[in-house]
């Protein structure tokens, strides 16, 4: 039952933020702090003293060790929505993994025994996340913030959503504007999402090991900036590397099998010869379709049922 009330809140918050951060899109990170800090604030410092009770022998760098590898897995998790043909999910996987990550940086303040309902943990959470350069300008922006008459919904347009969940990728840290890299490197990237965007068109499940790798990299560096925050320094036992845990090899098996579905049934219309309206392709066309919601829909279903009995 407890590890119901740990994997539920960014589950089961993501529709709340969305519209919440829809009905003002151009105050995102504001919006999603003051959020976080009012629905995940009191239970961040009650899941850091259950951990501590459930591990009496692990020190302070120990402690937060558990809570960086417990908060990146809840990321990874949340941010499993997101394939090739459900894009319609992608602000509710965004959203479940932007409250993940601000539920892990709470932990943290909760295990160097930080008051996770205090404001100024919203005000931290922004100058982590980058937006702005100090906690003095991020609590003028949530005060400003909380005292401003919510803005009416004229989001629906297309620009406008597209814009939204921009600006919650970067938030998450899946993309940035310039993290050092040379201009092969961010072309090598952006050429990557394109071709795993594509195959994922027929193929969704190949999202799955794509974004678990992104997801862990992007918590990790926010986890990494959290520690020296609240520490003062980072941590030498903090958990990190290019280590594929199971749930990541799972996935990557998962990503293959879907990939060989759509190659099967194209294999199997070549070599019967079966045609459709004169020809080969309409019926390609159908199979791939077909077999994309086939296999996109079976994962989902498989994800749902297993966040209902956790």
């Amino acid at each position: 039952m407890r590890k119901k009330a740990r994997a539920a809140p960014a589950s089961g918050l993501a529709g709340s933020l969305w519209r919440e951060v829809l009905a003002e899109p151009g105050r995102l990170p504001e919006s999603l702090a003051s959020f976080a800090l009012r629905h995940l604030g009191p239970g961040a410092g009650a899941a850091v003293a259950r951990l501590r009770a459930a591990h009496p022998e692990a020190d302070a760098a120990d402690l937060r060790a558990l809570v960086v590898v417990r908060g990146r897995r809840a990321v990874v998790s949340e941010g499993a929505f997101v394939g090739g043909p459900f894009l319609f999910l992608i602000p509710f996987a965004f959203c479940g993994a932007l409250l993940s990550q601000a539920r892990t940086v709470l932990e943290l303040a909760a295990a160097e025994g930080r008051d996770t309902t205090d404001p100024e943990r919203a005000a931290a959470l922004l100058f982590l996340q980058g937006v702005y350069g100090d906690t003095t300008a991020a609590r003028a922006a949530l005060e400003a913030h909380g005292s401003r008459p919510r803005a009416p919904n004229g989001s629906g347009h297309l620009a406008v959503l597209r814009d939204l969940i921009s600006r919650m990728a970067r938030l998450l840290g899946l993309i940035t504007a310039d993290d050092g890299a040379g201009r092969l490197v961010r072309v090598g990237r952006w050429g990557l999402l394109l071709v795993v965007f594509l195959v994922g068109l027929v193929a969704p499940l190949v999202w799955l090991p794509y974004m678990a790798v992104s997801y862990r990299r992007a918590t990790t560096e926010l986890t990494d900036r959290a520690t020296v925050f609240y520490v003062g320094s980072p941590d030498p036992r903090s958990p990190r590397g290019v280590r594929i845990d199971p749930a990541t090899a799972m996935a990557g098996l998962r990503a293959l099998g879907s990939l060989l579905v759509p190659l099967v049934a194209v294999f199997l219309v070549i070599v019967t010869d079966t045609r459709i309206a004169g020809g080969r392709w309409p019926l390609v066309g159908i199979l791939l379709t077909a077999g994309c919601l086939v296999t996109g829909g079976a994962w989902l279903w498989r994800h749902w049922r297993r966040h209902r009995t956790l």
